[in-house]
């Protein structure tokens, strides 16, 4: 109880980091990581794809039993093989039916509205379930309640970064599936609709790029800045990929 008090009694501040190398499955919690107008960088630069496109965890949820990792060398690995590995070929075709495969593709509209998810603790605790549900890249701590409900068209400052922030997201089915067990609960997602009106967490973009760390401190700044082009999904063209 006392080192959690001392944590949140110094404001807010970075409390995880998360990238997700492969779009739809599990990602990787850093220590650290580098931030460029695209997000963090090696988020979601690969994704799985159909005859008609994309796919992703929205109608083929067993992808987040996949764990995507990126190797020291850059390299991103699903369950410890190379992504473009006979492999994992096979493993994703178990998950996601014949005819997909993994494609690497870095593209701004890779991203389903905006190239940054920041959480909260106190979203996370009033939502009442693991934070991972909502796939978030970066969590602030020591945020009491529901405040970053306030938060869209404002600015968050972690030392040189500069992040903004849009609106908050729109949730989905993916919620409803646990990380770790791959069970559904759709009372997730009924209870995000009706408490919370849909949407948790926020959408944002790095307006200053840099490199955050676990511990950082996190200033919310009343200022308002520009926001880029919204992703793919959002503008009905996700993926452009020949």
């Amino acid at each position: 109880m006392t080192e959690q008090l001392s944590v949140r009694a110094r404001g807010p501040h970075v409390a995880q980091i998360w990238r997700f190398p492969v779009k739809s499955m599990r990602g990787e919690q850093l220590g650290s990581a580098t931030l460029t107008d695209e997000g963090i960088v090696g988020d979601r630069v690969v994704h799985v794809r159909g005859h008609r496109g994309v796919v992703t965890a929205r109608t083929r949820p067993g992808l987040l039993g996949l764990a995507a990792t990126t190797a020291p060398d850059g390299g991103i690995l699903v369950d410890g093989r190379p992504w473009n590995s006979p492999a994992v070929a096979a493993a994703i075709h178990r998950v996601a039916g014949p005819g997909v495969e993994a494609v690497h593709y870095a593209g701004s509209e890779r991203f389903d509205v905006m190239p940054l998810l920041v959480a909260t603790d106190g979203g996370i605790a009033a939502l009442g379930h693991s934070g991972r549900r909502l796939r978030p890249n970066i969590v602030v701590g020591g945020v009491e309640g529901l405040a970053e409900r306030s938060w869209p068209g404002r600015t968050l400052r972690i030392g040189e970064v500069v992040i903004g922030m849009l609106k908050l997201r729109s949730r989905c089915i993916v919620t409803t599936i646990d990380p770790d067990t791959g069970a559904q609960n759709l009372d997730v997602l009924r209870r995000i609709n009706r408490e919370f009106e849909g949407r948790v967490a926020l959408d944002c973009w790095v307006a200053h790029p840099g490199t955050i760390r676990v511990g950082d401190p996190v200033e919310v700044v009343d200022e308002y800045l520009e926001p880029p082009p919204r992703g793919g999904w959002i503008v009905g063209a996700p993926y452009a990929v020949p």
